[in-house]
Parts: C-alpha cells; sequence; structure tokens
C-alpha cells in the first residue's frame, strides 16, 4: 500500500500568532472493494500486494493527542498515478504526465478535512472518525447537506408522539415524558453530527451509544450551551443519569422502532439486530427496596408540633397521604372535586391525569375524606402555595424532606450505588418526596385490607379485596377510617359534620387482637 505523509502548517482560528502542527497522512487500504477493517482507525502502516490497478484512498488526520481520524474516502486511484506525487499530495517536480482529476480530488479532500476538523471544534462535537467522516462528507457534498423530503429520526419520532397523544393512546404523563426522550434523541444526534439521520439509518450501535450519551450527558452542556439554552433547569443534567434513567429511554425509543416494524415503514427494528442479551443488557433496570412511612413513623409526623414555616407543608403532606393521589393530581385538585354522597360521606373525586387517556370509560377515582383529612380541606379549601412548585430547592419535595427531618423520621434505608456497585444506607428523610404520600397510603391500606378479612367485611379472596377501586364508597370508608385509625362520621352537603353518636375511633389494638406491625 502506498500512502502520502505531508506536513502542513496552519493558522488557527484563534487572533494568535501561534501555529500548529498538523498533518494529513493520505492512505491506500485493500481494493475498490472495501475491507472489513472499514471505519477503524489505522494506527499502523500496513501495504497492499497489488503492484497496479486501483485502490481506494483512506485518509488519517492527526493533531498531536488531539485528534486522530481515520475514514475511507471516495477517491479511487491507479497506483502508477499516485507514485507520481510527493509526501506532501502535491507532484514530484518533472513530473508532465498526470492525471489532474486526482490532483484535484486529493487537495479538495484535504481542504475538506480542515474545515471539518475546525468545525468539530468550534461546535464541542464528539472526537471520533464516525463524525469527522460526516463533517468531511458535508463540507465535500453541500448539496447532500441540504433539506431534504426524507423523513429524518428526530421528524419521525416527533409525528410519533404527537400521533400517539392526539389518538388517546397516550395520556398527558407519558406524552410529556416521551417530549423529553424527543429532545434528548435531537440532542444526542447533533452531538454526534447525525441529525439527518432516518429511522432506517439507526444501528444496533447507534443503540449502545445513545445509552451511554444519556448517562453522560451532563459532560455536553457546557460544550454546547444552544442546546440547553431554551431548557428548564430541572430537564439539564448537572450530574450522570443513573442506570435506570437510561434504561426507561432506551425502552421507550425501543417502543418507537417496534411501531415502525410494524406499520412496515422500517425492515426491520435495530433492537431486533442487537441481540437479546444486549437489549437485555442495555434495558436492565435496578430498584432498591420501596421506601414509604410505617404507621407509626406516619403517626409521629401527625403528632409533631412542627414550626409555623412547615406548618403548611405538614397539612398538605398528610392530606395526600390520606388520598393517596400522584403530586400531578393533587395539585389540580379544588372544592369542586369534593362530593358528599347520600349517606352523608363526604369524598374526592377526579380523572387521573396520568391514565385518562387509556381508561375505556370517563369514570372518576373516588376516594372518602377521612376525619383529620376534613379539617385540613376545610383550612385550605386546596390553596397550597407550597404546591406551585414541587421540584426545585425551595419545592414541594425539598419542603418534605425538611419535614421529615424535623420529625426526625430518620430510620435507615439501603440505596444501591452505582459507582461502589454496592448499597449505601440514607435516613429516610434524604430520599422522601410527594411519592412517599401514595406509597404511604397504598402501605397503609394494603395492610389494613389484610387485616378486614378478619373482621368480615370482606371473604378471603373477593374481588372487592383484591381490587381496591372495586369497593363501594361507604366500603372504601370504612376500611379507610379502619386503617388510619379515624373515626367515622357524617357531614351535610356543607361539609358540617352532624351525627355526633356515629363518631367513634376505631382502636386497632381493641378491635382486632393481630393488628400488624406498621
Amino acid at each position: 500500500m502506498h500512502f502520502f505523509r505531508a506536513f502542513l502548517l496552519f493558522l488557527p482560528e484563534t487572533n494568535t500568532h501561534i501555529f500548529i502542527m498538523e498533518r494529513i497522512t493520505i492512505l491506500t487500504i485493500g481494493t475498490f472493494k472495501d475491507d472489513e477493517n472499514d471505519g477503524k482507525t489505522k494506527k499502523s502502516t500496513k501495504h497492499t500486494k497489488k503492484t497496479s490497478g486501483n485502490v481506494r484512498l483512506r485518509f488519517r488526520f492527526y493533531d498531536s493527542k488531539k485528534a486522530d481520524f481515520s475514514y475511507r474516502s471516495e477517491i479511487v486511484a491507479d497506483l502508477k498515478d499516485l507514485a507520481k506525487f510527493n509526501n506532501d499530495g502535491t507532484l514530484k517536480a518533472g513530473t508532465k504526465i498526470y492525471d489532474p482529476v486526482l490532483v484535484k480530488q486529493i487537495a479538495n479532500e484535504i481542504d475538506a478535512m480542515k474545515r471539518a476538523y475546525s468545525a468539530m471544534k468550534q461546535g464541542g462535537y464528539d472526537m471520533t472518525s464516525k463524525v469527522f467522516y460526516e463533517m468531511v462528507f458535508r463540507e465535500l457534498h453541500p448539496e447532500q447537506s441540504e433539506p431534504s423530503k426524507t423523513v429524518t429520526l428526530s421528524e419521525r419520532l416527533n409525528a410519533f408522539i404527537e400521533d400517539s397523544y392526539k389518538q388517546g393512546v397516550w395520556g398527558e404523563s407519558r406524552y410529556s415524558l416521551y417530549k423529553l426522550v424527543a429532545k434528548e434523541v435531537e440532542r444526542f444526534l447533533t452531538v454526534k453530527g447525525r441529525t439527518a439521520m432516518t429511522p432506517s439509518d439507526f444501528t444496533p450501535n447507534d443503540v449502545m451509544e445513545y445509552r451511554q450519551f444519556i448517562v453522560d450527558e451532563y459532560k455536553y452542556v457546557k460544550k454546547w450551551p444552544k442546546l440547553y439554552a431554551n431548557e428548564p433547569s430541572r430537564h439539564i443534567p448537572n450530574e450522570p443519569r443513573n442506570q435506570n434513567t437510561a434504561a426507561t429511554r432506551v425502552k421507550q425509543l425501543k417502543a418507537f422502532f417496534s411501531a415502525l416494524e410494524d406499520d412496515d415503514e422500517i425492515a426491520k427494528s435495530p433492537f431486533r439486530k442487537l441481540g437479546k442479551d444486549r437489549v437485555k443488557m442495555a434495558t436492565k433496570e435496578r430498584y432498591d427496596e420501596p421506601v414509604f412511612l410505617h404507621f407509626e413513623e406516619f403517626m409521629t409526623v401527625m403528632n409533631t408540633d412542627v414550626p409555623e414555616s412547615h406548618r403548611e407543608t405538614k397539612d398538605a403532606f398528610l392530606l395526600q397521604c390520606a388520598f393517596g393521589c400522584r403530586v400531578a393530581d393533587f395539585q389540580k385538585l379544588t372544592m369542586a372535586n369534593v362530593g358528599v354522597d347520600k349517606n352523608g360521606i363526604p369524598y374526592i373525586h377526579y380523572l387521573p391525569n396520568k391514565t385518562k387517556k387509556e381508561q375505556r370509560d370517563n369514570s372518576e377515582i373516588e376516594t372518602p375524606i377521612i376525619r383529620y383529612a376534613l379539617d385540613i380541606v376545610k383550612k385550605y379549601k386546596f390553596n397550597f402555595h407550597i404546591l406551585h412548585y414541587v421540584s426545585g430547592e425551595w419545592g414541594y419535595n425539598a419542603k418534605i424532606r425538611q419535614l421529615l427531618q424535623k420529625c426526625r423520621i430518620d430510620r435507615k434505608c439501603n440505596v444501591y450505588n452505582e459507582e461502589i456497585e454496592d448499597n449505601e444506607y440514607k435516613p429516610l428523610y434524604e430520599l422522601a418526596s410527594s411519592k412517599l404520600c401514595r406509597k404511604t397510603h397504598v402501605d397503609i391500606m394494603n395492610k389494613a385490607q389484610v387485616n378486614l378479612y378478619a373482621a368480615g367485611l370482606h371473604r378471603i379472596g373477593s374481588d372487592a379485596v383484591n381490587r381496591y377501586t372495586r369497593l363501594e364508597l361507604s366500603d372504601k370508608f370504612k376500611l379507610m377510617c379502619f386503617a388510619f385509625g379515624q373515626p367515622e362520621y357524617k357531614v351535610d352537603k356543607s361539609l358540617n359534620v352532624i351525627d355526633g353518636s356515629i363518631m367513634r375511633k376505631m382502636k386497632p389494638s381493641t378491635k382486632i387482637q393481630n393488628w400488624p406491625t406498621r
């Protein structure tokens, strides 16, 4: 194989007078048909056994320790013609018979390499041979870099998301999550220099690169400030994302490609080409043990006298625990969501935001309002200022952590640390958020359901116990009063408590002998 090494001096784009030494090596590897090592950087010189005929040039670009790229060009040259060139890519002195087209092709390729490299440094692109080749290709074929009628991967993903939402396949929550995925995919393709990529171009290697990008995206924020200029701070990573987040993103992308394959838009999903073992690894999630308040801890929060600065947070937290609803639904509740049934039982009713578009009907969730929750509802009428911001340094989640710390809810909970690949233990209050309310509600209700078998409210194995949502409102009310140790009561249409004769508190220790440890 013939190769030419040219040491070229050029002035960098800064206004200094420092010159940087770069060299551009022109390599010929294999024949016109290609070789199995296409796309890999060649750090050693290999020679072809051919003594005549055509070869396809492979270029290597080297800039000290900053860059070392190799790629296969489109230039095909005769070995006899290549022998007429000096190591700087110019013709040897005295050469009168040569191929002028080849001279121009090599010169154009070298200029395109220099421009591409400059653009990569300016834009903060990944310094890889694959990105370098695509940048060189753009320089050599600007007409093909112009927007075309071909639908790109980003465009098709966005269309898929909008269609799924408009057709009612997804609810608000999944729609919002996929919109984040679309932005991350677009940033990934931009950083990798592949914005023109179509769905059918996406390879198994791209799947694994995307997964790693999700983990390492925080590294690109400073390099690509324009990509994050309009993003809210909560969506801009400032540390490595965990493996569960990366696995979830890959699963969402997998669903997109599966839909395209089902509709015959692509021949085969890149995930099926990836193989079962690699797909399993890419989508593997690891979860810690669920964190929730034990019943005694819940009662500690209820009975702890907290400073005025934490009073609203405490009331909102206790109310959300009583309802067990997601924070997005909790934020939207108003007095219009409060009703009173014919038996005088107050309750809230709402369509769950996350799943309302996936429901077969418009049936609402109905949750009785237990006694302590009624007082909080009447006090605030759902006007909690703390709920205006859930995340952030001063948001609801942060306030919940402060509240539980004040209440000394410091039971040690294990959390898996991916860096040390082992569990570490943190006080519960450090792990708390609005999700803790829902988990606490579910745990308290689940343990009460088990005991109500003994109470005779339902037979063992009944659907009413196995499926909480199928209980009648009156059954739910009894169950919730029992679970939370609250008195049963009735109200009038104005939510005034009436019929004091039934204001009795169900004490678990007297009603059920084997009350579970909570």
